[in-house]
């Protein structure tokens, strides 16, 4: 299991543990009550996975095309941007922005042949989703009816992209209707393309199924713990940084801004706005960086800092000594494993010197269970937050009101 150490400055009193006990009990309620199905995802999900394997789909094709964006397509690509140099996989493309000069590159560079096109929206009407499909069908000259072997679609039970895949006899799965998009990854949306890819997509389940009942048996009392901080608190700390020791984390870091918040950032039942800002930064990169703003600059943020104990890569520093670059010559023959993991633990240590609050999370290896852990564990955690402000943490009004001035703007013209 990952391993988590909170060292936020909480004391533990009664008002902290009415807040907590009644978090988790609306977490509780939440799950019993169907109100969001993210929490039976990774025990439901496994039907898929067998389904694929049996089936043989992951042998049918030489690479997958995703199309879809935000919670279609985030999680997927940060559990693909981890695992992605330690495995041996079909390549995963993401055809996700409207951008014509990336869409037009992406589209010389992936060939028609043996490659699947799986188009996932939630709805089923997401305007950048099926304006890339529109563009795909053009450009590789997809036949509807004597392709459809090749397209493959994740969406709503009877939505319109449903009842279009119907129409064409193309292969459709489902996503449960109480399953937003950002916490979807361990749904179809994720688990359908990771499978064909070839990614051990049991264990990413079972590791985040283990998180989940050890969270609903008390055993996980630190998730709320950082919860009940960040609410009691959040408006000293108004910003909630992330600082993540591997480049494979990148994408994780996007799937956390967006499902942190796209969930939080709301107006509670007093009409008053709320929600902490999600920040995430990929060390030791930031730290020449924006670390300067936090060591000097206001004291409005908490850090965690995530790391990998293991890279499970030798690579050395070699020792060389090179012409006035003496100084640097006391890591010559240090692994970057731990060259990076100290620094992790040093920029740590002088945050923590300034009186920034800091917790810190260590996976063991790059693996399908680390992500899947740590998954589940922000999605704990965000619910948490959100049942703390007393916000409906699953819906996403702002972003609604976007999508439908957007369309007014083009029906006008």
């Amino acid at each position: 299991m990952n391993n988590y150490h909170l060292q936020y400055p909480l004391v533990i009193d009664s008002d902290i543990k009415n807040l907590m006990a009644n978090a988790f009990g609306a977490l509780v309620h939440e799950k019993e009550q169907g109100v969001t199905g993210y929490y039976n995802l990774p025990e439901e999900s496994q039907l898929i996975v067998e389904e694929i394997k049996k089936r043989e789909l992951d042998q049918k094709f030489d690479r997958v095309v995703i199309i879809g964006i935000g919670g279609s397509s985030l999680g997927t690509k940060a559990v693909d941007h981890f695992l992605r140099y330690k495995k041996n996989h079909k390549p995963l493309y993401f055809l996700e922005n409207p951008d014509p000069v990336a869409l037009r590159q992406s589209f010389e560079q992936i060939p028609k042949e043996n490659t699947l096109f799986i188009v996932v929206s939630k709805s089923g009407t997401t305007i950048e989703t099926i304006s890339i499909f529109k563009a795909a069908l053009a450009h590789y000259k997809i036949d509807l009816a004597k392709e459809n072997e090749q397209i493959m679609v994740i969406t709503d039970i009877d939505s319109p992209l449903h009842l279009f895949a119907q129409e064409f006899g193309i292969e459709s799965f489902a996503i449960p209707r109480n399953v937003g998009g950002r916490f979807s990854v361990m749904s179809a949306v994720g688990i359908v393309p990771l499978s064909i890819a070839g990614y051990d997509t049991l264990d990413f389940l079972e590791s985040a199924k283990g998180m989940f009942e050890c969270f609903f048996m008390l055993h996980e009392e630190h998730i709320l713990q950082k919860a009940a901080f960040i609410y009691k608190n959040w408006q000293q700390y108004r910003m909630n940084v992330l600082f993540s020791y591997a480049d494979e984390l990148e994408n994780f870091n996007k799937w956390y801004v967006q499902l942190w918040g796209e969930s939080l950032g709301k107006k509670d039942q007093n009409g008053n706005p709320v929600g902490p800002t999600p920040i995430a930064h990929i060390g030791s990169v930031d730290q020449h960086s924006f670390l300067q703003l936090v060591m000097e600059g206001p004291k409005d943020k908490t850090l965690t800092f995530i790391c990998v104990d293991d890279f499970e890569e030798d690579l050395a520093i070699p020792n060389i000594s090179l012409p006035h670059l003496a100084k640097t010559d006391f890591v010559n023959g240090v692994p970057f494993n731990r060259l990076l993991n100290e620094e992790c633990k040093a920029t740590m240590e002088s945050v923590k010197a300034q009186g920034v609050p800091t917790d810190k999370i260590v996976l063991p290896l790059i693996s399908e269970a680390s992500i899947g852990e740590l998954m589940a564990y922000y999605e704990l955690l965000t619910s948490l937050v959100g049942a703390m402000f007393g916000i409906n943490t699953y819906n996403q009004p702002g972003v609604e009101l976007g999508k439908q001035i957007l369309k007014t703007r083009f029906m006008q013209k």
